[in-house]
């Protein structure tokens, strides 16, 4: 299990599954802040005794012979302007000829450092994990242009009190020819790729 970081939305449901299903592994990323969700989870993978790998940028977990995770961000010296958000663990999965990279919560000012230490190569994946739900906080040009997704998943509650997504990004992904793709509209979303890692079908699952 990956924890991009320890906001509610993005933690809370994690906590529960913590409780009631065997998990071996968590990757995590360095903490910048002791956050009371932080410290529910430290309560309960000493419960559970559960192994917990603090990730850096640079670093590749293998899962599997042909699917691996390379570490993104953050860094050692961690973002001191919205701690938890812009030091989400950004993680870039790849199988094959399919890539995915997943963003947290991370603002314009993590993506510019992004930028400025990550070789663009490692950035450009088949699917983007829009960052913090589509927010106009996130998603600069720069960075949309260095990962050159075909797909991008926004992550965001119908009708949320935020306006997420912001027109904004979605005009500036549609400008890439990106394909979007958004939980308040589609449901949950599957992406099924084959042993090569192309694409062979995106699934999606929307309540009446």
């Amino acid at each position: 299990m990956f924890i991009s970081h320890f906001d509610n939305d993005h933690v809370d449901g994690i906590l529960s599954l913590m409780k009631e299903i065997k998990i071996k592994n968590i990757i995590i990323c360095k903490q910048g802040e002791n956050s009371e969700n932080y410290k529910e989870f430290v309560k309960l993978v000493n419960q559970k005794k559960i192994k917990v790998k603090i990730a850096e940028k640079g670093e590749r977990i293998k899962i599997e012979k042909d699917v691996y995770f390379d570490i993104i961000w953050p860094e050692k010296e961690l973002i001191s302007e919205n701690v938890l958000n812009n030091n989400s663990l950004v993680i870039k999965m790849a199988y094959n000829e399919f890539s995915m990279l997943f963003t947290g919560d991370i603002e314009e000012i993590a993506e510019k450092k992004i930028l400025s230490k990550v070789d663009k190569q490692k950035l450009k994946s088949t699917v983007l994990k829009v960052a913090h739900h589509g927010s106009n906080t996130s998603s600069i040009r720069e960075f949309i242009d260095a990962v050159k997704p075909q797909i991008a998943l926004i992550g965001v509650g119908e009708n949320n009190m935020y306006g997420h997504p912001s027109d904004e990004v979605i005009s500036r992904l549609q400008s890439f020819g990106t394909k979007i793709y958004r939980t308040d509209e589609c449901g949950e979303i599957t992406i099924e790729v084959n042993k090569n890692g192309k694409i062979i079908d995106i699934n999606k699952y929307k309540n009446s």
